[in-house]
């Protein structure tokens, strides 16, 4: 008897990614199991979309780590609200915004925000060992207590920032999930955080996880990114990430931004904003994400 299904002569491929490639066919359908595996995606998407942050948990794993926290919520009251009202995301609720203004703390030159946004999966899995990959970097930086968001939105740090006095505030929120990445971890970075911030005045990195963007190769941009950011007095549009040319540079001399006064370091970061080049997994001005801010 003849095989029906009818394999595609490019599967080895699949050995190098998740993506749903040369998936085969029977007839004029899909095979039974990759039907079956895009059924599963398609519902750990949705359950990662209104699976709830386990804040408790998420708190003493960061404590046992030895990152003292607090705890913050958004103005939207549950995940109803929260996914129809994108705006109340972006807010802290009253009770948490009297709790953060009453704190009496030394500002910190950069706070970090972990959101649940929308997949807590990623929230949980991945901001720890992101956490961990990148203070360690980071010896000679004033770090503030590390903030736990619930229903929360990109936006939402920036009045956690502006409260706590922060330089530098770093979201670290769940991205809307995909049907191959229901826990991929977005990353935020705002300088002089106020509310009303502007998108184009953010950099992100987006998609780490295991499978995607390696925590260390995360922690090595944003290390990047906050050096400069703290140097110029920017992020957004001015500030692009060179790391990865520095790296491969044999001989790089010196730049204005890395020693020198401070008008040639702002003069150096219009000339790579103008050259308009992002690395992958990083933008200079993130794109609209309605699904997230």
């Amino acid at each position: 008897m003849n095989d029906p299904l009818e394999k595609n002569p490019w599967s080895a491929l699949r050995q190098f990614t998740q993506a749903r490639i040369a998936l085969g066919r029977a007839g004029n359908s899909l095979p039974t199991a990759p039907l079956l595996a895009f059924n599963l995606s398609h519902a750990q998407a949705r359950d990662a979309v209104h699976h709830p942050l386990d804040a408790d948990v998420l708190h003493r794993q960061l404590q046992d780590a030895g990152f003292s926290t607090l705890d913050v919520h958004s103005a939207a009251p549950d995940r109803a609200h929260y996914l129809r009202r994108p705006d109340l995301g972006r807010r802290l609720s009253d009770e948490s915004r009297d709790a953060l203004t009453r704190l009496s703390l030394d500002p910190p030159e950069v706070v970090f925000v972990i959101g649940d946004g929308l997949s807590a999966f990623a929230a949980s899995r991945q901001s720890l060992p992101l956490l961990q990959a990148v203070t360690k970097r980071m010896s000679d930086w004033r770090i503030g207590p590390v903030v736990v968001a619930r229903q929360a939105r990109v936006a939402l740090g920036d009045e956690i920032g502006e409260i706590l006095g922060a330089k530098l505030v770093v979201m670290l929120i769940g991205e809307r999930p995909g049907l191959s990445s229901p826990d991929s971890l977005g990353i935020y970075l705002t300088y002089a955080p106020k509310v009303g911030t502007a998108d184009s005045l953010r950099n992100c990195i987006s998609n780490v996880r295991p499978e995607g963007l390696s925590y260390e190769a995360a922690a090595h941009k944003l290390h990047y990114l906050l050096t400069h950011a703290r140097r110029l007095g920017l992020t957004g549009v001015g500030l692009k990430d060179d790391s990865d040319a520095l790296l491969d540079a044999p001989q790089a001399q010196p730049s204005a931004i890395e020693g020198g006064d401070e008008s040639s370091a702002r003069e150096a970061a219009t000339r790579l904003a103008n050259l308009g080049a992002s690395q992958p997994g990083i933008k200079g001005a993130p794109r609209r994400r309605q699904d997230v801010e």
